[in-house]
């Protein structure tokens, strides 16, 4: 009998805690909403390089390879210990890696006036004829410092099976200002030089006289 009167009490002190919360006499702590930011890619209007190009050529962007550490939604950053911080609540809009080369490709649209482009992977019937590919080596951020930015990067001639142009391109930058939103602008900002680069090389690419060449090794 006993057992049988406990087990009564748990069932009605259940449905009275359910009806309580129902009707707002319990509260439980909303969790802090989470943040999203995107890298901006620059204005059309926007005064900026722009490089002579064969119109109609057709550029492919990616992939874009990015460390495993950096392969999440969380924004990472660094502390003045040197260690890793995944912050919960301020997150990528987009998976890093397509962030990166969405942000490249509409950069180059700007820069290369009269190209086409794709972004990887792309549909075997578009004729692509250069591919770049780009290898993020490090993305260090720390909040009220900098951002130090490296890629690899390399222009593959597809219609030659070789590759044209491999590059390391380092940059380091104050993020302004000191907090997530200040290091989306800041990495944004980073990825325009980046792209001025990249729009650089291939204009002198594809300008060049035909040559059975070698690759070409840009510092």
């Amino acid at each position: 009998m006993k057992q049988a009167s406990f087990f009564v009490y748990c069932r009605v002190l259940s449905c009275l805690i359910f009806f309580l919360a129902l009707s707002g006499c319990i509260s439980v702590p909303n969790s802090p909403t989470p943040r999203f930011y995107m890298l901006q890619a620059i204005d059309k209007d926007q005064e900026v390089g722009k490089f002579k190009i064969t119109s109609g050529m057709i550029i492919g962007i990616g992939p874009v390879k990015i460390p495993e550490y950096l392969n999440r939604p969380q924004i990472v950053t660094r502390d003045k210990n040197n260690m890793l911080t995944f912050a919960q609540f301020d997150r990528w809009g987009e998976p890093l890696d397509f962030a990166l080369g969405r942000l490249i490709r509409d950069n180059l649209i700007v820069m290369l006036p009269g190209a086409a482009f794709e972004l990887f992977p792309w549909d075997m019937d578009v004729p692509v004829r250069y591919q770049v590919f780009i290898d993020l080596v490090q993305l260090e951020s720390e909040l009220k410092k900098d951002l130090f930015f490296v890629v690899q990067w390399s222009v593959f001639d597809l219609s030659k099976k070789k590759m044209m142009v491999m590059k390391r391109s380092e940059f380091r930058q104050p993020i302004t200002p000191g907090n997530y939103s200040g290091l989306a602008k800041t990495l944004s900002a980073v990825c325009v030089s980046l792209s001025n680069d990249i729009a650089r090389e291939v204009s002198t690419l594809v300008n060049q006289p035909e040559k059975e060449d070698d690759v070409v090794l840009a510092n």
